[in-house]
């Protein structure tokens, strides 16, 4: 049995052989850089050429990695994802669980972070997954490895967001917390 498997790993890496310079960008991308036959079975399901799509949205929408437009007249009635991708959604998935869990990437845990606290775990791993398609498709059209630079550029806070003193203290209020002064030694009750 052992024997076999090698011979089929064997015939996996020659017919992979012609495409060694896509699967080494490929093999860049965080959770595809330990196991090389997960980047082999990504790259043969979407391919070495990226000018079969022309955003990086095609490659997510191809791979079922986004939510389906079902709207009628400004009512949503579903964001579930889409059926397509039967092969490469999987994949991407586990690779995506395995990344949530690292602390190596930063990028990647913190965009699971912040979409779980309000979508919930299936839709902050398919965030992740989009995340990472995108990421292959700019590798594989720009033909440059993958760096996370661009996911960990500071948010500037928008002016609507800064508030003074007095509006950050009466939004305190009216969440409910007591303001005391220590100074003064007085319980403000509102």
């Amino acid at each position: 049995m052992e024997k076999r498997k090698e011979e089929i790993e064997r015939e996996i890496f020659r017919v992979a052989d012609p495409y060694l310079d896509a699967l080494n960008l490929i093999r860049t991308v965080p959770g595809l850089d330990k196991n090389p036959f997960t980047a082999i079975q990504i790259l043969s399901e979407i391919g070495g050429d990226m000018s079969v799509f022309p955003t990086d949205k095609n490659l997510v929408s191809w791979a079922g990695c986004c939510p389906r437009n079902d709207k009628s007249n400004k009512t949503i009635k579903s964001t579930r994802i889409s059926r397509a991708g039967s092969y490469l959604k999987p994949v991407l998935v586990q690779v995506s669980n395995a990344l949530i869990k690292s602390k190596k990437h930063p990028e990647i845990t913190e965009r699971y972070r912040r979409i779980k606290s309000h979508r919930g775990h299936k839709k902050a791993i398919i965030a992740v997954c989009r995340m990472l398609l995108t990421a292959i498709w700019h590798i594989l059209s720009d033909l440059k490895p993958y760096t996370p630079d661009g996911y960990l550029t500071p948010r500037h806070v928008k002016k609507e967001k800064i508030l003074t003193t007095s509006q950050a203290l009466n939004l305190l209020k009216l969440r409910g917390y007591v303001i005391t002064d220590d100074d003064i030694a007085t319980v403000a009750t509102f």
